[in-house]
This record gives structure tokens, C-alpha cells and sequence, in this order.
């Protein structure tokens, strides 16, 4: 697949969920020491998340601690536990029409800003009738790289 017009450039985030936001607190910060760096709440999404960080930008790492407003409403954020990996991406418009050409399912919502402010896209974790390629059973979010990480990268390789 040597025409692919994107790069994946890294892991741009972790996202956790559980019932008690606190619970993943005390073990995130609390104990392994992240640093938290931003918080996050929709009730369209039923998030209510505190965002860590770990490691050095433009490489830094996300860990996204999630729990539900609404327990009983969807999406369950909390489950699974480990809801979902984002990925850093050159170029998501390119990404996003390359891969619906090659049969990928997305979730519903298209490119759309995220939590920490970067456009984002999700590839459903399940495939359908419609669409023969999902992400195996995890939910993958393809996150729009900043220049400072494009260019950063471009260096190392």
C-alpha cells in the first residue's frame, strides 16, 4: 500500500475510562505522577475527563481519564476501560478519503474538533455490511498533527 497519502506520526494519545474519575486519579497522578494539563466535558459525548500529559512536546503523550456524566446514557466512556488509542496523523482530510476508499468504517460525526482542540476522526472498532475494515475491536482516533510535530518528525526520518 505504497500510495498511502499520509503518514501515521505517532501515538498522540491513551484514553481510560472508568465509573469514579477520581479512582484513575489517585493511579494516573497520584501515584505514577502524570501531570495533569487540561480538562474536558460534553454531555453530547457524556465525558467528563481530566487530560495528563506525559513526556516532552512536540512528543508528548496524552492519557485521557474519562468518566461518564451519565452512567446509564451512551457512549459508555467507561467501557471498555481502555476506550480508545489516538494517532498522530500528517494529513486527516488525505487520511480519512484514503482510507473510506479502502473500506474503512468510521463513526458517526466526520472530522470535528476534539477535546484538546485538534481535529479528529474515529475508526469504528466494529465493522459492517457496508464497510469491511473497522479497527479489530478498538476504537481509533486519527488526530490532525500540529506543523511543530510534522516538522519535528520529518527530521528524524
Amino acid at each position: 500500500m505504497s500510495d498511502r497519502p499520509f503518514r501515521v506520526l505517532g501515538i498522540q494519545q491513551v484514553a481510560i475510562g472508568g465509573p469514579d474519575k477520581q479512582a484513575l486519579r489517585n493511579l494516573w497522578v497520584e501515584l505514577l505522577g502524570l501531570a495533569p494539563i487540561h480538562s474536558y466535558r460534553s454531555e453530547r459525548e457524556n465525558v467528563d475527563e481530566d487530560i495528563l500529559q506525559v513526556g516532552v512536546p512536540p512528543f508528548a503523550v496524552e492519557v485521557d481519564l474519562m468518566q461518564p456524566i451519565d452512567p446509564q446514557a451512551k457512549p459508555k466512556v467507561d467501557q471498555p476501560p481502555l476506550n480508545h488509542v489516538g494517532l498522530w496523523i500528517d494529513d486527516l482530510p488525505a487520511a480519512v478519503t484514503w482510507l473510506e476508499r479502502q473500506g474503512v468504517r468510521f463513526t458517526p460525526g466526520g472530522i470535528r474538533k476534539g477535546a484538546a482542540g485538534h481535529d479528529v476522526c474515529f475508526i469504528h472498532p466494529k465493522p459492517d455490511d457496508r464497510h469491511p475494515r473497522a479497527g479489530e475491536g478498538v476504537l481509533i482516533e486519527l488526530v490532525q498533527a500540529p506543523r511543530e510535530l510534522i516538522e519535528a518528525s520529518s527530521r528524524l526520518v
